[in-house]
């Protein structure tokens, strides 16, 4: 099944316990889905997937299938520093119902590119759906390079996009011209998915969605018209958003955007925070700015 060309990685809701919220998760999917969004994934980072146990991922990946899986994909994240627990994790999702996976390389281990290409083969012979890589070295501490990528697709058919987070423009163009259109490559980064697009990305796997869905949706087509000048005009209007959604550790900044909506979405759970007031401020300026608050 086709991805298309914005996917919304969604947040996880949680009740002011700190349990999910699983009636708010299929609320804002559904808005996801009338908003732009192409596809969804759930359980990436996002939305906070290191603090999820895997019985929680998997009743987040069956409400937001039963809300929304008729319509359009929904992806969720499997991927975790541990191969054997990557692969697992994988099955289930897929005897859950997914319509493909979201595997970021393995943090803290740090892997050398020949342990991520083994990584990858291992699970793309273990599953029998389409995966997205996830590259994003400054959560992981490792870089999957251009050429790993390359190599493994040389052995596997499953494989068949890459969310590329490295911020590099260059090593997004790299990819593309290594593999040949041989895997969609997106933006990983809200702020690059103008310049990603000019060498040859497919979309953005997106957080400003949230807020923006139908903008970016909008940018995206334009682009593909071959009307720069408007595209870029909506990237430009929405620079200010996109930085301000980083201010602090993501989803930390967009869940006190979502609130400010009026989405009950709660706060982050530990070992991240609530927004402080400087941020909640710094946030609120932002989606003034943009348009999207009054």
């Amino acid at each position: 099944m086709p991805f298309g060309r914005l996917i919304t990685a969604m947040v996880t809701p949680f009740q002011g316990d700190g349990s999910l919220n699983l009636t708010m998760a299929a609320e804002l999917a559904e808005y996801l889905a009338a908003s732009g969004s192409d596809a969804l994934v759930v359980c990436g980072t996002t939305g906070e997937a290191p603090v999820l146990t895997v019985r929680e991922k998997l009743q987040l990946l069956e409400r937001v299938l039963e809300t929304v899986g008729d319509r359009l994909p929904v992806l969720m994240g499997t991927g975790t520093y541990d191969t054997r627990t990557t692969i697992e994790l994988s099955r289930r999702a897929h005897e859950a119902g997914a319509h493909g996976l979201l595997v970021v390389t393995p943090y803290y281990n740090r892997p050398p590119q020949a342990g991520l290409l083994e990584h990858f083969r291992q699970l793309a012979e273990s599953v029998d759906l389409p995966i997205m890589l996830y590259n994003v070295p400054s959560r992981t501490g490792c870089n999957l390079l251009p050429e790993t990528v390359n190599q493994l697709l040389q052995c596997s058919e499953h494989v068949r996009a890459v969310k590329e987070a490295s911020g590099s423009v260059q090593q997004m163009g790299e990819l593309i011209r290594l593999t040949g259109g041989r895997v969609l490559v997106y933006s990983g980064d809200d702020s690059l998915t103008l310049p990603a697009l000019a060498v040859g990305a497919q979309g953005v796997v997106s957080v400003a969605s949230h807020l923006v869905g139908p903008r970016l949706a909008r940018m995206m087509a334009l682009f593909g018209q071959g009307r720069v000048d408007e595209a870029r005009d909506i990237h430009l209007e929405l620079l200010p958003l996109f930085k301000a959604l980083f201010v602090a550790t993501n989803p930390i900044p967009l869940k006190a955007a979502l609130r400010l909506l009026g989405w009950p979405v709660g706060e982050c759970r530990p070992p991240l925070y609530p927004a402080p007031a400087g941020v909640v401020e710094q946030v609120r300026r932002a989606m003034e700015q943009t348009g999207i608050l009054a």
